[in-house]
């Protein structure tokens, strides 16, 4: 799988023969529940780094490292779900106009931990949950002034959690600012 993403990304990287990077830092909240249940979903957040590669004018290739808490709570908040990643995206950006960018990617996540709490019992074994997860990540960013941007995206979960041995995915929306340096 790294195979499958570092060879596209080298290519790009190898094609061009002036590459602008850029480091960057990028903060947000997600809104965090599983697939196909009718769970309420957790609030949390995400933070890291990514660094971007502007191609050209059109495309920047940009891979990150992020902290990323995802889960769920039961509608009666007396169960809460509380999955903690680190996520690994590597995400091609269109840049519609100068300010307004439109991208997507795979993701990599590594469990970090876990944390279930019910009605006061707890549980951190992170046994019943498969310690990574695949996804496709997608959304629009605008930067706001120099340097700094704010973005909108969803990580679609593509393998199953087997939580619990149930097939579930994890699905997140996320809002973000961000700045370069």
């Amino acid at each position: 799988m790294k195979k499958i993403i570092l060879i596209p990304l080298l290519l790009i990287m190898m094609a061009s023969t002036e590459v602008f990077a850029q480091i960057g830092v990028r903060a947000g909240a997600n809104v965090a529940n599983f697939d196909g249940y009718d769970f309420n979903s957790r609030i949390g957040l995400h933070l890291g780094a990514y660094y971007q590669w502007d191609y050209n004018d059109l495309f920047s290739v940009e891979p990150g490292l992020f902290f990323s808490q995802k889960g769920y709570k039961s509608s009666s908040d007396n169960i809460k779900e509380n999955l903690n990643y680190i996520d690994i995206p590597v995400l091609v950006r269109y840049w519609a106009t100068r300010d307004l960018n439109i991208f997507a990617g795979p993701q990599g996540s590594v469990l970090v931990n876990r944390k279930y709490d019910n009605n006061g019992t707890i549980s951190q074994t992170t046994e019943i949950v498969r310690g990574y997860d695949i996804a496709a990540v997608f959304g629009v960013g605008y930067e706001i002034f120099e340097d700094w941007n704010v973005q909108a995206s969803y990580d679609l979960g593509l393998t199953s959690l087997n939580y619990f041995d149930v097939n579930v995915k994890n699905r997140v929306f996320k809002v973000s600012v961000g700045k370069r340096f």
